[in-house]
């Protein structure tokens, strides 16, 4: 009986013990980041950036799990049904959480009900593509050939963003331009190169490349001012389509009921990234603008978003599919 005695004293001292150390630490295991976009995408590559950073911080590998397709669907429903332990992480962008509940009758996840948001990541515009052989030299030229009617223009699509600007502008113009729709930029960008399509709206992360060794020629940015890394390109206000703005954006979520305290350590984690001076040096490389916020302010932002997105998809006459 004394033994007994002993052995459960022993036990409760043990359990008082871990009580006072706390939880373990987070995280305690490797992270793993899915993406909805192929690899060569411009969130693909802010989420190696984002892991690099998180494993020189915590030593814990960052596994980036590349899931395309399907405007997101993929990548989004796989992270919902994952656990909620702050281990599995969406990086996306407006396509899965603010464009396509607009675009689509019914979706396989719930972009509010199924997550829990942790921190935006970054944004940017789009630059309007066309192929290095093309005859359209400047944006003038281009939208003047739009105005004109003739043949009808196809354009590449390698996410809702880029199928939504495209459609915007056709509704601005009056043009006649089919969307060829893609699983991801960098495959749109292939066909945009070789002409199979005429143009196209892309991330600048991914297109700054091809157009710097003039494989492809950028027309016009969708943002309000002009990029950075390419002053010398006008925004399509100024080539005269004043109400014409897009911004594309990044953002983390994790799956519903990931615990607060968890999510409240993640979204410190990377708020401390992306305000670290190298980390916002790589995005702004690739043509891109690192921001970060609370999990409560990502919530509020993803509700307005929504209804910007879902005013952009109607005035771009898009019918849900």
């Amino acid at each position: 009986m004394r033994i007994f005695f002993l052995l459960a004293a022993g036990l409760l001292a043990l359990a008082a013990t871990a009580a006072a150390a706390g939880p373990a630490a987070y995280p305690a295991k490797p992270l793993k980041v899915m993406v909805p976009f192929p690899a060569g995408s411009g969130t693909d590559t802010g989420a190696r950036v984002l892991g690099q950073w998180l494993t020189a911080r915590t030593g814990q590998p960052v596994i980036v799990d590349n899931r395309p397709g399907a405007s997101g669907f993929i990548a989004a429903q796989a992270a919902a049904a994952a656990a909620p332990d702050g281990y599995t992480l969406l990086l996306t962008t407006n396509t899965t959480h603010a464009a396509n509940p607009a675009m689509f009758k019914k979706l396989p996840y719930d972009p509010v009900k199924d997550f829990e948001p942790v921190s935006t990541v970054g944004s940017a515009g789009l630059l309007l593509l066309v192929p290095a052989a093309s005859p359209y030299q400047d944006i003038g030229s281009f939208l003047a050939r739009l105005r004109a009617g003739g043949k009808r223009l196809h354009f590449g699509a390698g996410n809702s963003s880029s199928r939504i600007a495209g459609e915007l502008l056709k509704t601005a113009i009056g043009a006649d331009l089919l969307a060829v729709p893609y699983k991801g930029t960098p495959q749109a960008l292939t066909d945009l190169m070789g002409g199979q399509v005429d143009f196209m709206f892309c991330d600048i992360g991914p297109a700054l490349p091809l157009v710097a060794s003039g494989k492809l020629r950028a027309l016009a940015t969708s943002s309000a001012d002009r990029e950075l890394l390419l002053r010398d390109v006008p925004t399509l206000k100024e080539a005269g389509l004043k109400d014409f703005e897009m911004t594309v954006w990044s953002a983390v979520f994790v799956p519903a009921k990931t615990p607060k305290d968890t999510v409240a350590k993640l979204s410190e984690l990377l708020r401390a990234a992306l305000a670290d001076p190298a980390v916002r040096q790589e995005f702004s490389n690739t043509g891109g603008r690192s921001r970060g916020s609370t999990p409560d302010e990502l919530r509020a932002f993803v509700k307005s978003e929504m209804a910007k997105w879902a005013a952009a998809v109607k005035t771009a006459g898009i019918q849900p599919e």
